[in-house]
């Protein structure tokens, strides 16, 4: 898209009210330009046809077709990128499968109104830059039970920003239960960060949950990070555990809590070579200089090529500074990660 050019908006929401609110406050960032709004889906499929919008912003709960069925009805035709603006619930998942790019809080009582307005135009802003309609294929694993059971030491550590939702779920679905246990930061806001783990937890073989302080990190476990808090990986008697930090107004780390190069680097300074990083897609450079420290301790290190990112920022920052060992789509992850396990089992 042209730098110089105006990021055209539609605004797609059933309450005249917050749409004004939207409009408005959207109008005034000198990057945007609200080109229509729209108050249900039939209209907003109008108002793109007419008026071929950049990106939709769309709230979830609307009148004669919710914002999930219309994602899935609009995409295949008509792949524009969507932040969606939600209440909390787990449906926002299910609008990224669908395929939003991103998604928002709808601000409750007392909340920051400006604080909102300006996380609704960075998504706006970066979902203009993604990639829509990467599909994942289908794939089986041939895994057997015992692949791993001499790698049960190993740690997993994931990062991730836009467009991680999606991913880390194709990459957690494909662990066996007895994966090595697995540490995983994706940015979202508090509350979601449960919702999202208690989803992932009905679909994949490993156990999912959100990390609690204190939390052992052990096979067949996978932790997420809370939105709000920092998690670093701490060694204690037991083996390794989760340590966490809530946030403040100065503790954030590329503008981020939690941070995955907080994660990472203490990674890189406890477990080294027994953790393998793996950098997924997301804006920016958070997980970068992680990623980096854990290749220097002796870890090895993965990031997500471009073809499957839906935003190549982090994952590329990564290999440009030379912390990507092994550079694979997302599809091809796991494989990887399968192959690095097998080929260390001597190495505990």
């Amino acid at each position: 898209m042209d730098k110089k050019r105006k990021i055209r908006v539609l605004v797609a929401d059933d309450s005249n009210v917050f749409r004004e609110v939207l409009r408005r406050h959207l109008s005034n960032d000198p990057g945007i330009e609200v080109v229509a709004v729209a108050a249900n889906p039939y209209d907003a499929r109008d108002k793109i046809i007419e008026f071929r919008p950049d990106v939709m912003t769309l709230d979830v709960e609307m009148p004669m077709m919710n914002g999930i069925d219309f994602l899935k009805k609009l995409m295949p035709q008509y792949p524009l990128p969507t932040v969606v603006i939600s209440s909390v619930t787990d449906r926002v998942f299910d609008a990224m499968a669908a395929g939003a790019v991103d998604f928002v809080g709808k601000p409750i009582r007392n909340q920051n109104l400006e604080a909102f307005i300006n996380e609704v135009v960075v998504k706006i802003k970066i979902a203009s830059t993604a990639k829509i309609g990467y599909h994942k294929r289908a794939e089986k694993f041939n895994i057997q039970h015992d692949d791993f059971e001499r790698a049960k030491r190993r740690i997993i550590a994931i990062g991730a920003s836009t467009g991680g939702t999606k991913a880390i779920q194709t990459v957690l679905q494909s662990f066996p239960a007895n994966m090595p246990g697995t540490v995983v930061v994706q940015h979202m806001p508090p509350v979601f960060t449960k919702l999202y783990a208690d989803r992932l937890n009905n679909l994949c073989r490993v156990e999912v949950k959100e990390a609690e302080d204190g939390d052992l990190i052990i096979p067949g476990k996978v932790l997420i990070a809370p939105g709000g808090y920092h998690i670093r990986a701490v060694q204690k008697k037991g083996g390794f555990v989760i340590e966490m930090e809530k946030e403040t107004t100065d503790n954030k780390v590329n503008g981020h809590c939690p941070s995955v190069d907080v994660m990472f680097e203490s990674l890189a300074r406890i477990a080294g070579k027994r953790t393998i990083g793996i950098l997924l897609t997301g804006m920016g450079n958070d997980g970068a200089a992680g990623l980096l420290s854990l290749r220097k301790s002796g870890a090895r290190t993965v990031g997500q090529d471009e073809k499957s990112s839906v935003v190549y920022g982090m994952p590329k920052v990564a290999y440009d500074l030379g912390a990507v060992e092994w550079q694979e789509s997302l599809d091809g992850i796991y494989g990887v990660v399968a192959g690095l396990l097998k080929e260390q089992k001597g190495r505990q």
